[in-house]
């Protein structure tokens, strides 16, 4: 605030250093008093990974491996793209939501949300608010995470393909960690079982190779096998995606996202170090005019509440709540590992989110929007993209446009659009200060394009498992074999399903422009944090059954504030009078013109302008969809919790029995002086892994 009030510049540092503190506090504090006095956590109640274990879905992981499972699940496109786009209201408004938000909203619903997941054998979110709410409310909750969950697996699968289309490297690299993950599999399972550190020293050693020897192939005659286009990509993908989600999960699933986990901490801790060695000042001002007019050239809607909406993974995201009732619940070895696990992920990808965001801010604004506002609003070339840019208030010439885009070796940065290439290039300028120098930038810049892809990736292979588990338990409502999570035509049969589904939407998607998954992008920021409310008013619901009451202000007060922001911006998308904000003003608007015989942008014939009015139907017609399901489960969520404060004795819970731990396994990353003891006591000296009392390894 001094810096604000004075014209001061302010140093990139300051919101690293604000971030880390804030996490510690939260992390320290916060997330202790949720785990021991709301939820209770029983270190000696057995989970389902011990009472269930079959080596398919529900397996014991060591505490290391499945945090790096859950953060590379959970961290998807949102905490790398919303805060670039975010960017244009300025950094602060952002800033304070993204660390605000995970310690108070965030973490706490991804904690609270596998808490209770675990108590009820993994259920998934849809699952549990059927038989915790009741059929109306159950209904409304399974049809609006299952569509919601099909759009963002669809739009995290389309941010894939554009950023590895036409890249050797990238495809190459990201396509080596497979076989690795394999190998690292099969090492903790056969060869080695426990052995954490080797193989995570093996598995380093082999990404970094794969790293740099897809830079050896992008110039080398093998090129063009890995130069693949988007229809290939597509192909690929969607078979990836079905082999992932069928196979156990310790032989792919698991190690694959440890291994990503080592590259995406890495890159945004080497990222933290060159902000801490390059010193960089944030150019984009504190708050920008956009914020309280509304008409940003990135995205069109006021400072609230589409800053909260635009900005999702990095605070608060409904698809976070999914892994936390998907893949995770039926991995972990103990209840007093869900602080780790759910918090601490969450702090992780926040600190994502931050440097997202700081990326974004330490660029020329003039860059900035010259990247970032679309091609009908800045031009074809530079010279006109320096006139618009003049436009909103800044300053950038055609010759530094045209030196921008050289010094990254693309032939223009001119709407670049999607957030992906701008943090791309704060990242090439900051790590080209410390490694290499200006003639780096290019390779930064790749590198980070590349980064971005795998960071992607990898919530889209867990996220495919958990829309087939959602999958399985809407069936198994009606065909009890499908109850069995792990019944093999099921798995294949609910598998095919799901990708096919959101497989269908990206195929379109890539080949129309305007068509598939295109259609539906608008939605993704309203429909996760929709989201988000139905897995916090589920969690709030719950607390209060199961006698928390007074503790039912830890996910009320995140639910209030979404709900607030969730149903004002659908309100706004489907009634706004602004074509640029609302989908049926926009839809009477081409309409008309259709009917004068006129072409608007970015349409480019009279068939794209049907297509527009069709999208603008879809998309008004679903936004109005969800935010109704939505409030179906708020009120019958809102009448269980009356019925179960008034008559607490009448109230029944769907938790599975109670059963006594065999394991032993320690709570956090390092082990502390008494867990060493208990693991002593069974038969290892080590925190390597877990030991069953009384049993050798």
């Amino acid at each position: 605030m001094l810096a604000l009030a004075r014209g001061e510049e302010v140093s990139a540092v300051w919101m690293v250093a604000a971030a880390l503190g804030s996490y510690a506090i939260g992390y320290r504090f916060y997330s202790r008093f949720i785990a021991k006095k709301v939820l209770k956590v029983d270190k000696n109640r057995a989970t389902p990974a011990e009472r269930l274990n079959n080596g398919v879905d529900f397996h014991p992981t060591d505490r290391r491996v499945l945090v790096g499972h859950h953060f590379a699940a959970i961290a998807g496109a949102g905490p790398l793209v919303g805060p670039v786009l975010a960017a244009q209201m300025g950094y602060l408004p952002g800033t304070i939501w993204i660390v605000a938000g995970v310690i108070l909203a965030g973490a706490v619903q991804d904690m609270v949300t596998l808490f209770f997941s675990m108590r009820r054998d993994g259920k998934s979110l849809g699952q549990m608010a059927r038989e915790e709410i009741g059929p109306v409310g159950g209904a409304a909750a399974l049809v609006a995470v299952l569509a919601i969950m099909i759009i963002l697996l669809a739009v995290l699968a389309l941010v894939v393909v554009e950023a590895l289309a036409e890249s050797p490297w990238g495809t190459f690299s990201i396509g080596m960690t497979i076989p690795i993950a394999l190998f690292m599999g099969f090492y903790l399972r056969v060869l080695r079982p426990g052995r954490v550190t080797e193989v995570s020293l093996i598995g380093i050693a082999l990404l970094l190779l794969a790293l740099v020897a897809g830079r050896w192939v992008a110039e080398s005659s093998w090129a063009d096998t890995f130069t693949l286009s988007p229809g290939t990509l597509v192909i690929w993908i969607l078979v990836y995606s079905v082999i992932a989600s069928v196979l156990p999960v310790w032989m792919l699933l698991a190690p694959r996202d440890y291994l990503s986990t080592f590259m995406k901490v890495g890159t945004i801790g080497l990222l933290a170090i060159g902000v801490l060695v390059t010193l960089p000042t944030l150019k984009m001002e504190g708050i920008t005019d956009f914020a309280s007019v509304g008409d940003g050239p990135v995205f069109a809607g006021s400072l609230f509440p589409f800053v909260f909406i635009t900005i999702a993974c990095g605070a608060l995201s409904g698809f976070h709540a999914l892994i936390s009732s998907g893949t995770t619940p039926k991995m972990v070895q103990k209840e007093t590992q869900i602080r780790m696990i759910g918090y601490g992920s969450m702090l992780m990808e926040s600190f994502v989110a931050i440097m997202a965001m700081v990326a974004a801010c330490i660029i020329d604004p003039g860059l900035y929007f010259s990247m970032n506002a679309p091609a009908g609003v800045i031009g074809d070339n530079v010279q006109a993209a320096s006139e618009a840019v003049a436009n909103f208030g800044y300053t950038i010439s055609p010759e530094e446009l045209a030196a921008a885009a050289k010094a990254v070796e693309e032939s223009s940065l001119l709407s670049r659009t999607g957030g992906a290439p701008t943090l791309a290039i704060g990242v090439s300028e900051i790590f080209s200060q410390v490694f290499g120098g200006a003639g780096m930038k290019a390779f930064w810049y790749h590198f980070a394009i590349m980064f971005e892809a795998l960071f992607i990736l990898t919530a889209l292979d867990a996220g495919t498992r958990v829309g087939r588990f959602m999958l399985q338990d809407m069936l198994g409502n009606v065909i009890k074999p499908f109850r069995r999570v792990s019944w093999l035509p099921g798995i294949w049969i609910c598998s095919a399903a799901i990708v096919a589904v959101w497989g269908y939407f990206l195929w379109v998607g890539v080949h129309e422009p305007l068509g598939g998954i295109n259609q539906l992008f608008p939605l993704f920021g309203i429909a996760n944090q929709l989201l988000a409310a139905v897995a916090l008013a589920v969690c709030t619901t719950l607390l209060i059954k199961s006698g928390r009451l007074k503790w039912a202000w830890v996910t009320g007060i995140p639910l209030a504030w979404d709900t607030v922001v969730t149903l004002t911006a659908s309100w706004q998308k489907v009634f706004s009078g602004d074509p640029a904000v609302g989908f049926f003003q926009q839809r009477a608007d081409y309409q008309a013109a259709i009917e004068r015989g006129e072409v608007l942008a970015p349409a480019k014939s009279m068939d794209d302008m049907h297509t527009v009015v069709t999208n603008s139907t879809v998309t008004g017609t679903l936004a109005a969809l969800f935010a109704v399901l939505v409030i179906l489960v708020l009120a019958d969520c809102t009448r269980v919790c009356i019925k179960a404060i008034r008559n607490p004795a009448g109230t029944t819970l769907h938790e599975a029995p109670y059963e006594q731990s065999k394991l032993v396994a320690p709570a956090g990353l390092i082990a502390t002086k008494e867990e060493k003891e208990e693991l002593a006591a069974v038969g290892t000296g080590s925190p390597e892994g877990s030991e069953k009392r009384g049993e050798s390894g």
